[in-house]
């Protein structure tokens, strides 16, 4: 049969024209058997397919394109409402298979009346579903679309409120539950940055969410970007709930040496306002452990505060290191080296030898640099008070970039 031709309607089973509408309770019992194909969808959805294929059979031609148009917006429907492609392609296939043995030309096949009626019947039936799924999916899929990127734009005006707190308290709540997160229990942020930046829907935060969320940890988790940044804001009734997202966090990310990401972990603590202290303290503390040439790539908050401290009043620690560390600018070589003669000689538990081993020098020449740093600072890093002043302008020097920062 080619589209558009006119030809014949068909027959009943004595030569008499077909009727014209389905008997009554045809097409709502067609649709209720297709909705239970479906897994219980609302037959309402079908809308008038199987009117408008009843009239196609008869006709002999395809679905008008505005009928068609119409499946488009159940598409549409059916997204916003929730409903599976899956289940509303099914609908829509199982009503047409269903429909098939009450189309006027199959009912009276056994007539042998008009054999070629059966095989148009069937390719109309064929195109108007083949039409109806192609106009359903592209509807179902647009609205798809559309709601991902209005879910996408609410997430990531959520987690800016979140963090900066220009949300009221008792909205932000309710907006967090959505999200698995209740802010009336302790939580805590950790800040994560890298050589690249992160972006927001790679791969690899949807794994490092999934891993979060599948944790043995009391942790429900929100994983986000911001600045470039990974953002974890996870529940944290106890240290073990922090160390297990710290856990997942280095399986996921690999190697810090791979892609030179380090992490930063602020103070628990509950409600929105807490969150964005502890997000704040999670990226003081980044910046921290940069300055301080940290070890391990994550720095936590709880183990920065004797720095915390010291850099609380700027002033007094710039006072510090000026008084009793300016002197090292003048030697050759600069002060870095005596600065790590210091620290390694500290961790050593002022062991000479040790911190020869661990410096790569010879004890005569650590033993040098001591004495040297004695003279010039009129410190002695062997004597207890000594040590301690040194240790105190040390750790303000790091915390405050110093040699390199010229405004200290």
């Amino acid at each position: 049969m080619q589209p558009g031709r006119t030809t014949p309607g068909p027959t009943g089973p004595a030569g008499e024209p077909a009727a014209s509408t389905p008997p009554p309770g045809t097409l709502p019992a067609v649709a209720a058997a297709a909705a239970d194909d479906a897994g219980g969808v609302d037959p309402a959805l079908l809308g008038d397919f199987l009117d408008a294929v009843w009239t196609a059979v008869l006709d002999r031609r395809r679905l008008p394109a505005h009928r068609t148009a119409r499946y488009r917006a159940v598409g549409e429907q059916a997204a916003g409402a929730g409903v599976a492609l899956r289940a509303l392609l099914d609908l829509y296939l199982s009503a047409a298979w269903r429909l098939w043995r009450h189309l006027p030309p199959v009912a009276g096949a056994a007539t042998g009346t008009d054999p070629g009626a059966v095989v148009d019947a069937g390719e109309v039936l064929l195109r108007a579903s083949d039409d109806a799924v192609a106009a359903l999916t592209e509807g179902y899929q647009l609205a798809r679309r559309q709601l991902v990127r209005r879910e996408e734009s609410a997430r990531r005006e959520f987690v800016d409120d979140l963090l900066t707190g220009t949300s009221d308290a008792a909205g932000l709540v309710a907006r967090a539950q959505r999200y698995g997160l209740d802010l009336a229990a302790p939580h805590t942020v950790t800040v994560v940055r890298a050589d690249a930046a992160y972006t927001e829907g790679s791969a690899l935060l949807a794994t490092l969410e999934r891993r979060l969320q599948g944790s043995t940890a009391d942790a429900d988790a929100l994983v986000a970007t911001k600045d470039g940044a990974i953002v974890v804001v996870s529940a944290a009734p106890d240290r073990e709930a922090v160390r297990e997202v710290l856990e997942q966090l280095r399986g996921v990310l690999g190697p810090p040496a791979r892609t030179g990401w380090r992490a930063g972990v602020g103070r628990p603590g509950t409600g929105g306002g807490a969150v964005v202290q502890s997000y704040d303290q999670a990226r003081r503390a980044l910046d921290l452990a940069r300055r301080l040439h940290w070890r391990d790539p994550v720095a936590d908050t709880a183990d920065l505060v004797v720095h915390e401290v010291l850099l609380r009043d700027r002033a007094a620690a710039r006072d510090l290191v000026r008084t009793l560390l300016e002197p090292l600018r003048e030697v050759r070589g600069g002060a870095e080296p005596y600065l790590h003669t210091v620290e390694a000689y500290l961790a050593a538990g002022g062991n000479a030898t040790e911190t020869a081993r661990r410096l790569h020098l010879s004890v005569r020449a650590v033993t040098y640099r001591l004495t040297r740093l004695r003279d010039l600072t009129g410190a002695d890093p062997t004597d207890a008070a000594g040590r301690f002043a040194l240790q105190a302008a040390v750790l303000a020097a790091r915390a405050l970039g110093w040699p390199d920062d010229t405004e200290t």
